[in-house]
């Protein structure tokens, strides 16, 4: 079985669209961070048919606050994917949440030499056309 990458127009890769990922995409598109919520382990990130501790379905989707801090980061100035050559440097980040989850991510809307581990930080989007991309900014 094949499963095809899709891309936006400018040719940058986009997540997939699965049932179990549509609504953490749709909230995004509407602004907004949404994490699934184990009613026994608590929020985890990333959408999964089970919840990652006790494989329990009966999770829901919820609003996170959107806030968090950087827990490691790099910086890609050499950009092997020719679609984020444009973007360089590229700050790629693990963000832990508020609620708990860490989750992959870029730093936007600060220098590169500013991106510090501890720095808090906030969801911001970007449009991609047909999807959103959850991002994150310094707060001011």
């Amino acid at each position: 079985m094949q499963i095809e990458q899709p891309f936006s127009e400018s040719g940058r890769p986009l997540p997939r669209r699965t049932p179990t990922s549509a609504p953490f995409l749709d909230g995004a598109r509407n602004g907004k961070l949404r994490l699934q919520r184990c009613p026994r382990d608590g929020f985890f990130f990333y959408p999964r048919p089970r919840c990652p501790e006790c494989l329990g379905d009966d999770w829901t989707w919820e609003d996170a606050s959107g806030r968090g801090r950087v827990y490691s980061y790099t910086v890609d100035r050499v950009g092997l994917d020719p679609t984020q050559r444009d973007r360089l440097p590229l700050v790629v980040a693990i963000i832990e949440l508020e609620e708990g989850p860490r989750m992959t991510s870029n730093v936007v809307g600060c220098a590169v030499e500013d991106v510090r581990v501890g720095m808090s930080v906030e969801a911001t989007f970007e449009d991609l056309g047909s999807e959103t991309l959850v991002l994150f900014s310094p707060t001011a």
